[in-house]
């Protein structure tokens, strides 16, 4: 369903409860299911934690994530630590044509018995569980955080504990260190020296309620929408200014664009700064945080102000080739922007955006988000707009709630 919103010189006001974090969550229904003592709450509703629970829950030969990059590497080394345990595990087109080999090579050198059904390197793979009794494995630090993240999430059930020695430059720091905080919260001893993590083993937990925080990529489009306005304000829940997420970056990014940021018990409000000078120029490393490049990319165009964004070289490899994906949608609409395999160059944009752009989306919902705030500045028309559910299913609700 294509989805037309234009709401020019609007004001966001309001109050928006966010669903809990995708990414905490994802792990935490992981932890679960290997110690059921653990009590979730605030848990996503986003459709990739549905789908997560589903396959957690089935009893089925075959299992499909449709397009669920995270389920699938998480579930990829589950089920390797499942003893007798033999499941297919498959998911969307999209999702047979994202590399998983390094995350399939490193269960491999704890002698899991994996099989590629079709094409190597890619879902779909024929896992066959066993008792993982080796405690070390290697695995390149500059990654995608979820191989890693997959790896530290059975670490603590396995008999003798497990040695992650990442090789080379390490990347996506926060994501790491937020798998780490979980496990240390439950009750896991963990400890990253240089380029060793160690996890040692832990078979079974007390009673443990984790309240899982909001997610703060959903909270980015918000931070957008005030960005591009004169005199907004927006509160969100449930957040805390020391959170796990690399994406709380946002807050210092957005100071950058005239967006104060204020904490009050669970709650932080998003305002507008009046007449505050924009930077001609935003520079930003996102390689702990690559899937706010989206956001900040149309922000930075919808405030007519360049930006040079670097670390992107995850974003490959997404939903879709998110940097290709930018540069065709943001050209549509008269940016000059030019992309390489790393990273998103965006010259200065002063003239009129051009108005009833249909912007695709190509299957990934952070496309239909990041650019639904520009509706501010100009009609547009989002495409499979309902492709949002994947992570934040209210989100047309909330995004028209505050600029009613």
């Amino acid at each position: 369903m294509n989805r037309k919103i234009t709401y020019l010189n609007q004001e966001p006001q309001g109050y928006v409860a966010v669903s809990g974090s995708k990414s905490e969550s994802n792990r935490l229904l992981i932890l679960q299911s290997f110690y059921p003592s653990l009590t979730l709450k605030n848990v996503s509703n986003s459709d990739d934690t549905h789908h997560l629970k589903d396959a957690l829950a089935s009893n089925q030969g075959t299992i499909d994530i449709g397009h669920a990059g995270t389920a699938m590497r998480f579930l990829t080394a589950y089920f390797a630590a499942m003893p007798n345990k033999e499941v297919v595990l498959t998911g969307s087109l999209r999702m047979q044509n994202r590399p998983i080999k390094i995350l399939v090579d490193a269960l491999r050198m704890l002698d899991v018995d994996i099989a590629y059904e079709k094409k190597e390197g890619y879902p779909p793979l024929r896992i066959k569980g066993k008792k993982i009794v080796k405690k070390h494995v290697q695995i390149q630090g500059n990654v995608s955080s979820q191989y890693i993240s997959a790896l530290l999430l059975i670490a603590s059930t396995l008999e003798n504990g497990l040695t992650l020695e990442l090789l080379g430059e390490i990347t996506s720091v926060p994501y790491i260190n937020m798998t780490l905080t979980l496990l240390n919260q439950i009750g896991v001893e963990t400890d990253w020296t240089n380029n060793l993590i160690r996890v040692k083993p832990k078979q079974n937990l007390g009673a443990n309620t984790i309240v899982v925080e909001s997610d703060w990529s959903s909270a980015s489009y918000f931070y957008s929408l005030v960005a591009l306005s004169k005199r907004g304000s927006v509160t969100l829940s449930s957040y805390k200014k020391d959170s796990l997420q690399g994406d709380s970056s946002l807050v210092e990014i957005y100071k950058n664009l005239g967006v104060n940021t204020s904490f009050k018990d669970n709650t932080m409000t998003l305002t507008k700064v009046e007449g505050f000078e924009l930077p001609q120029l935003l520079e930003l490393d996102l390689v702990g945080s690559p899937d706010l490049a989206q956001t900040i990319a149309v922000t930075c165009f919808g405030l007519g102000i360049a930006c040079d964004l670097i670390g992107l070289h995850t974003l490959k490899v997404k939903e879709t080739d998110r940097l290709v994906a930018l540069d065709n949608e943001l050209s549509k609409l008269g940016a000059n922007i030019e992309v390489t395999e790393k990273s998103l160059h965006l010259k200065a944009f002063t003239g009129n955006i051009n108005e009833g752009v249909s912007i695709a989306t190509y299957d990934d919902h952070r496309m239909a988000m990041a650019f639904a705030p520009l509706a501010l500045k100009v009609p547009l028309i989002i495409e499979d707009a309902n492709v949002v559910t994947k992570s934040f299913t209210t989100f047309w609700e909330d995004f028209e709630n505050v600029l009613a």
